[in-house]
């Protein structure tokens, strides 16, 4: 039962939220307490799994493949805790920095359904069931992103929702596609057949209409072009929590999908995934070093850094996926961070645009420090985590052989560096031009900036913790290799 209520509790949640409509204090703290709960019920199922190893459970007690499957293994496990963390410290930023409209219009509601579907999606072993989840996703975040029904944001969304929905029809097309093939649905049990099959090639068209759907949700090259236009439209708050999470279950989702099905043509799969992750790489990053806004640039970031994960994930050896899944909880802590220092910054200056801003380090320092800290983080400067993940991967990548697309991870990597560098000196270390004097200087929201140092934290102790950590991440790429294991915990 237990795997049942991260995907029970939101959802519970927001029943709650509904009968206090017209208490914002109330809703403020039953969300806050329920993200709390999740959080502690994370780390327990957590821990289950580091103590226990994997396992299921099975809805109404039915059998796989004739139930609805839930799975926990040291990944999804790894994912479920670092969602609810980021989740609880942003529904804390959001109380201060959201404005009380978008509060009443159902923010609360919102994000607690988005949360549902996040964890569903980690934890389910069934594929309709997670198309379900992903549609129950698209449907709070779009709904999140048009909160105030601002023009910038209605145009942004429109984007971000017709090429999603583009998404959830390829999506829909491979399960029929695949259960037409092999009349199973189950992840466990579709993998046993495909190993049985004859013809396991005929299986190839399915996972291609999978990979592109999951490309879309993830923000691969060519697909990615929905990020930038939505997500700094809505106020940071909403784009803090989006970052830190949607993109990441598409990828989730792409590392689960290749360990378990990818059984012929591996050649082609290998330079599929590598050739798309070098181009997300370098795309992502010159356009955020050719923008001067903050949100514009953090957001081109999101694209480039989802390619050193799929570079993991192409990798296919327990260095390369357990470096994807140490560089993926990094991103997801280290991009959340930076988008509410960000937002901080705006409330401080009243601008996002670089070129407007200045003397932030003059007049707030550790404003400063908490921007800077989880952006040299990005660029993979040590003792950061984003320095340890990028580490991982360039190792697996060298013992690999794979030259090319390590070479364009290191390049990239310098060329966040430059962009976090400009960020800095446009933003925080120079004088505006004409303003040398009387900049604006705004109150911060106690509960955004406390939550914002909360964040960044955390993000230092686990680079700290790299050391103790490093093993269960290897684990947990381990893990997901092993098709078998995966198996064997469902259908015993």
């Amino acid at each position: 039962m237990i795997l049942f209520i991260p995907v029970i509790l939101p959802l519970s949640a927001i029943v709650l939220l509904l009968f206090s409509y017209r208490r914002e204090r109330l809703q403020q703290l039953i969300s806050i307490v329920s993200m709390g709960i999740l959080t502690l019920l994370a780390a327990y199922i957590l821990w289950l799994v580091m103590k226990h190893g994997p396992f299921a459970m099975q809805a109404g007690a039915w059998p796989a493949p004739f139930g609805i499957t839930f799975v926990a293994d040291l990944f999804s496990a790894i994912m479920l805790l670092t969602t609810a963390l980021l989740s609880l410290l942003v529904t804390i930023y959001s109380t201060g920095f959201l404005d009380r409209t978008r509060r009443k219009a159902g923010f609360y509601i919102l994000i607690h359904g988005l949360i549902g579907g996040v964890n569903g999606s980690f934890l389910t072993g069934d594929i309709f069931n997670l198309y379900v989840w992903f549609e129950v996703m698209l449907i709070s975040s779009f709904v999140l992103m048009t909160l105030g029904a601002e023009k910038k944001q209605l145009r942004g969304s429109i984007k971000y929702v017709v090429l999603n929905l583009v998404g959830s029809v390829i999506f829909l097309t491979a399960i029929g596609l695949i259960y037409g093939k092999t009349g199973t649905l189950n992840m466990a049990d579709l993998a046993v057949r495909l190993r049985e099959s004859e013809h396991i090639e005929l299986i190839n068209s399915s996972l291609m209409l999978f990979f592109i759907a999951f490309g879309i949700k993830a923000a691969l090259f060519p697909f990615f072009f929905w990020l930038p236009a939505s997500y700094p439209t809505p106020p940071v708050a909403i784009t803090a929590f989006l970052a830190g999470t949607l993109t990441k279950v598409g990828v989730y989702v792409i590392i689960r999908f290749y360990c378990l099905f990818v059984i012929s043509d591996i050649n082609v799969f290998y330079y599929l995934v590598m050739g798309i992750a070098g181009i997300t790489m370098v795309s992502g990053v010159l356009m955020a070093a050719s923008s001067y806004d903050i949100r514009k640039i953090l957001s081109f970031h999101i694209i480039s850094q989802i390619g050193y994960m799929i570079m993991g994930l192409g990798l296919a050896t327990v260095a390369g996926l357990g470096g994807a899944i140490y560089f993926m909880v990094h991103n997801m802590l280290s991009k959340t961070a930076t988008f509410m220092a960000g937002g901080l910054m705006y409330k401080y200056r009243g601008t996002y645009n670089l070129h407007a801003l200045g003397s932030i380090y003059r007049d707030f320092p550790l404003l400063a420090f908490l921007f800077l800290l989880p952006a040299l983080s990005l660029a993979g400067i040590p003792p950061l985590p984003g320095f340890f993940g990028k580490l991982f991967l360039i190792y697996g990548g060298f013992t690999e052989g794979a030259w090319i697309i390590t070479s364009i991870a290191i390049a990239v990597s310098i060329i966040t560096l430059f962009s976090m560098i400009k960020i800095w000196n446009e933003a925080v270390w120079k004088n505006p031009p004409g303003k040398e004097t009387g900049m604006q200087k705004n109150p911060l929201p106690p509960s955004a900036f406390y939550a914002t140092i909360a964040m960044v934290v955390l993000i230092i102790l686990f680079g700290l913790a790299t050391g103790h950590l490093s093993d269960h991440f290897f684990e947990a790429g381990r893990q997901v290799l092993d098709a078998g294991l995966y198996i064997n915990t469902v259908i015993k």
